[in-house]
This record gives structure tokens, C-alpha cells and sequence, in this order.
């Protein structure tokens, strides 16, 4: 048991560790913001929020990194795993539920752990972020291996539930990632690749749901959509891993090849049923005007990325081009 006078010490001591954090900063550009008028507040809020790319910008050789950690971890037969609290948790769900969707990936290749569990996504959960043991058994339930990568996400990244999931991940061999709105943060100092954008202090002190958790969500579309496109799920800049499981599918995969190749409807439709309905085969097979065996072949040999087929197909069979 700790004296009255220690305790009063450890929580002076907690008080001082957040006084210090960047994301409890009070903004001197908003002191009088109560007197302002309706118009200034939002023109104030949309000038602050204006800095939050160009801190993200700041950040990208060390979001290249991340992705590339990203990439081979799905070469890999790996997974890629949110961890966060509160808005944080929350964005890192948002991402992952998003992912299925837009790129046909299965529900479990991306996955969020937030602390306090479903239920948290919905409201706050009091006290969840600091539970130290639940962030390193939701790693360990989720059977956290070297294949996988694991991104910790805390504003003032020192969430001890993110903490202790970060250490579990790294005692288990996975590669982790933090992203945190502080410079020189716990998360930062734990992960194997710290993504610091310093957004600085928030419109309202502490808000950090508003500057800093815009550039954790700029962040994260930065990692999985540029993970996706390096693994084959994008055609120019178009969506082509999909699955044609209903006719208006199977109608955007028709309407797809005829815009990437110039192809008529009939050509289209043709060549789409003589691919097995798969979409990646089928732009193969008119890009490189080769069968679907040939174009099957090559795209192993690419690992899914179509461009790459082609340019084997083109180059080894002399086919076309």
C-alpha cells in the first residue's frame, strides 16, 4: 500500500508526463475562440486543419517503410493489425472494415484491436486505454506471428494498452509501426518504424479527435491503399480485384475492360467468360492477346500484378507490342 503522500507524488508525476505532451497543448492562435463569431470559429478550425497534410507529408519516407513492412507481410500469407483507443481504436476499425469492400480482401487480412472490444467503438469505455494486460493478450489471442505487422496508434503515444500490444508483437517477431501526434513518443521509442506527424496543438486543448486524428486517418488510407495497389489490387487507377458473385459485378468487370482495353461490349463479355470470370485474367489475356493459361501463368509469376503480366507475356512469347 502507498502513503497518502506517495500517491499524491505518482499522480503530480502523471500530471507533468501529459502537461508536457504536444496533443495537451493549449494553441495560442485560439485563446479567444469562445468570443469569436460562427464564421471565424469554422474559418479558424479549417486553418489549422490545413497543416495537417503538409505534417503528414513530412512523414512519408517513414510511411514508405511502413508499407513496404505492409506489402511483404501479404506476400507473406501475413496479416496487418490496427491498435488504438478511443478515436484512435476507432479510425484503425474504419480502415480495416473498409478494406473488404474496396479491394475484395478477405475480413481477416486487415483486422482492428480496439481497447474495451466492440463495444468501444460505439462509446468510450473509461479506463480500457489503460489496461495494460488486455493490450497484450489481444495480441496474443489474435495469434500474432512473424508474418504479421502490427501499427499502434496513440496521439500522445504513451496508451498503455498500445504499449503493451506493441511489446507483445515485437517479443513474438512481428514488425510493428507506431503513429503518434508526439515527438520522441513511448510508442515511438518500442516500434520498429515511428510515423510522427507533429500536427501541433489542437483548436480545443486535448481535442485530439480533430488535427491529430485527421492525420492518423490521412496516414492509414496512405498504408492500405498504397499497400493494395503494390499487391495487385489496382489496374491504372482503377479497382480490378473484384469478385463477380452478382450481375452488376459481373457488369462493372465488363464495363472495366472495355475502359482499360477499348474493347466492345461483346469482346468484353467474350473474353471475361473465357477467363473464368476473373478480371485480372481477362485484361491479360486482350492486353497481351494471349490465352488464359498463358495469362494465368504470368500472373503468378507476378504476383497478381497485372501490368507486370502483361509485360512477361509480351516480353517471353512476343505475343503483342
Amino acid at each position: 500500500m502507498m502513503s497518502g503522500n506517495e500517491d499524491i507524488k505518482r499522480l503530480g508525476e502523471v500530471d507533468m508526463e501529459l502537461e508536457r505532451l504536444l496533443t495537451e497543448q493549449r494553441n495560442p492562435k485560439t485563446m479567444d475562440i469562445d468570443r469569436k463569431s460562427i464564421i471565424e470559429i469554422l474559418g479558424i478550425i479549417n486553418s489549422e486543419d490545413k497543416l495537417v497534410p503538409y505534417a503528414v507529408e513530412r512523414e512519408i519516407p517513414n510511411i514508405a517503410k511502413a508499407v513496404e513492412f505492409v506489402v511483404k507481410s501479404f506476400r507473406m500469407g501475413g496479416r496487418l493489425f490496427y491498435v488504438g483507443a478511443g478515436t484512435s481504436g476507432r479510425l484503425g476499425v474504419i480502415d480495416a472494415a473498409e478494406c473488404p469492400p474496396t479491394f475484395s480482401t478477405p475480413p481477416d487480412l486487415i483486422q482492428a484491436i480496439i481497447a474495451g472490444g466492440k463495444e468501444a467503438v460505439w462509446r468510450a469505455m473509461e479506463g480500457a486505454e489503460d489496461d495494460y494486460e488486455a493490450g497484450r493478450n489481444a495480441i496474443m489471442e489474435k495469434g500474432i506471428s512473424k508474418k504479421d505487422v502490427v501499427i499502434g496508434l496513440s496521439t500522445s503515444g504513451r496508451t498503455p494498452f498500445v504499449i503493451a500490444a506493441l511489446l507483445e508483437a515485437k517479443r513474438r517477431g512481428a514488425k510493428t509501426v507506431a503513429i503518434s501526434t508526439t515527438p520522441n513518443s513511448k510508442i515511438g521509442k518500442i516500434a520498429d518504424i515511428a510515423i510522427t506527424p507533429l500536427v501541433g496543438p489542437e483548436v480545443i486543448a486535448g481535442s485530439t479527435r480533430m488535427k491529430a486524428g485527421t492525420a492518423e486517418k490521412l496516414v492509414l488510407n496512405m498504408i492500405s491503399t498504397t499497400s493494395m495497389i503494390k499487391v495487385g489490387k489496382v489496374y491504372s487507377n482503377l479497382m480490378i480485384d473484384l469478385k463477380p458473385v452478382s450481375e452488376k459485378l459481373r457488369s462493372r468487370a465488363r464495363r472495366i475492360l472495355k475502359v482499360l482495353t477499348g474493347v466492345d461490349t461483346k469482346t468484353a463479355h467474350e473474353v471475361f467468360m473465357k477467363a473464368g470470370c476473373n478480371l485480372k485474367v481477362a485484361l491479360v489475356m486482350i492486353e497481351a492477346d494471349a490465352s488464359r493459361e498463358v495469362a494465368e501463368k504470368a500472373l503468378a509469376e507476378s504476383a497478381g500484378v497485372v501490368w507486370k503480366a502483361i509485360e512477361i507475356v509480351r516480353e517471353r512469347y512476343k505475343l503483342k507490342g
